[in-house]
């Protein structure tokens, strides 16, 4: 089979969302107010189809959008963020994803973006295209009797104090409390306004319905606001007429530890309430350290979760900072030629150039995404073979250089 790989017109979009809803398996209905929405907010240059040459469908989807990743140190680089990426089962194996993704990433290094990113749905796919595995995630469910809270003290012990607030208040609030916890972690992503939108109900998506969320903010005793959480639960009782209601965290954002432990306490004081799910959280959360008995928290999952692809190493190794010094020289391989080269970084200064200087380490691009957030050991990789050392000592340096003291953390799915 042949197929036409290009940028949809807005026409084309019902059969595109077709493709992107039947290929995730969510329906195969597409309403008018999903059209809608794509329409205002996708752009149509970003949003790519292959358009199979006998019967003119739509048989695989992939979009693009401009984003924003903070590094370590604080700095935010711009990145184009993938979504949508369909093949369906009746064309795969005929390359479309790879002209797809080939198209894509040339694109998005002619715009100047530093690198990109996904979120991907299976762990094999995406590394022959470049991505590294820089961030992963855990959730924990807490079984809050066995906390050793005191459930009859929900209010915070620093003299601030839980509110609950409306889905209105959320969307007034929301929006700077998290571009102060971004400006603070990297891996994270900024939300744009319909992320809030979405998250709280204000619009929805036809075939995931809102459900209705309650929401908990956290003030210090000024009156700041300095965390936020979204919950909902179910309705569970066993045959003595006991309640037994899980709690589900669908976000929960803090930029302070008093915050942080004010919440998770409110959560797990909360009446008919014996479990609490947390969400996916950073795999360093504190928030089973947080309880008197941490082995009430049980970790349920623990995955990848933002996937790196370098484009720009010298302005992606220049915007974040190290946390040692010392001075690396990296031979980068990519076969799509994008970013290959020898790279000096003095981690002192945070200054990347090319050079001609002998390489001290050897790595392809996807391994260089998977070290640059701090979350994987340059150790590990060589001893995985991903990594090859040229000079002596030169690996122990990279693992003390790129590592973090926290491990990175992306909030959102995209």
């Amino acid at each position: 089979m042949s197929a036409d790989v290009r940028p949809i017109a807005e026409s084309e979009l019902p059969d595109w969302l077709r493709t992107v809803n039947t290929g995730f398996l969510t329906t195969a209905a597409v309403t008018d107010s999903d059209v809608a929405q794509r329409a205002k907010y996708n752009d149509l240059a970003r949003t790519v189809g292959a358009f199979d040459s006998d019967s003119g469908r739509c048989v695989a989807s992939f979009r693009s959008f401009a984003q924003q990743l903070t590094v370590p140190g604080g700095a935010s680089v711009p990145a184009s963020a993938v979504s949508n990426v369909v093949v369906l089962p009746t064309h795969r194996r005929q390359g479309l994803l790879s002209r797809m993704m080939a198209g894509e990433l040339a694109a998005a290094k002619a715009r100047g973006d530093v690198l990109s990113t996904l979120i991907s749905a299976e762990y094999p796919i995406y590394g022959r295209y470049g991505y590294g595995h820089a961030t992963s995630v855990s959730e924990w469910e807490i079984d809050v009797p066995r906390t050793g809270l005191d459930r009859r003290l929900a209010a915070p012990v620093d003299g601030g104090r839980i509110d609950l607030v409306d889905a209105a208040e959320v969307r007034r609030i929301g929006p700077e409390l998290h571009e102060r916890l971004r400006a603070r972690t990297h891996g994270a992503v900024n939300r744009d306004g319909r992320w809030w939108n979405l998250a709280t109900g204000l619009e929805e998506i036809s075939y995931r319905p809102y459900k209705e969320k309650f929401f908990a903010v956290y003030r210090t005793a000024a009156g700041e606001v300095a965390g936020l959480a979204a919950y909902g639960a179910d309705d569970h009782w066993t045959d003595a007429k006991l309640p037994q209601n899980t709690v589900q965290v669908s976000d929960l954002l803090a930029v302070t530890p008093q915050a942080e432990r004010a919440l998770w306490q409110f959560l797990c004081s909360i009446d008919w309430v014996t479990k609490v799910r947390t969400g996916y959280r950073a795999p360093d959360d504190l928030v089973a350290q947080l309880l008197p008995d941490p082995r009430s928290a049980r970790t349920v999952t623990t995955a990848d979760f933002l996937w790196v692809r370098l484009l720009d190493v010298v302005r992606a190794l220049g915007a974040r900072t190290y946390a040692v010094p010392g001075v690396l020289v990296l031979e980068v391989a990519d076969a799509a030629g994008l970013a290959d080269g020898r790279y000096r970084l003095d981690a002192g200064t945070g200054a990347c150039e090319r050079t001609g200087e002998p390489a001290d380490l050897g790595l392809d691009v996807a391994v260089l995404g998977s070290l640059y957030l701090g979350d994987e050991s340059a150790v590990r990789l060589a001893a995985l073979g991903r990594v090859t050392e040229h000079r002596p000592g030169a690996v122990a340096l990279a693992d003390a250089v790129f590592r973090t003291a926290r491990r990175p953390w992306c909030p959102d799915v995209f």
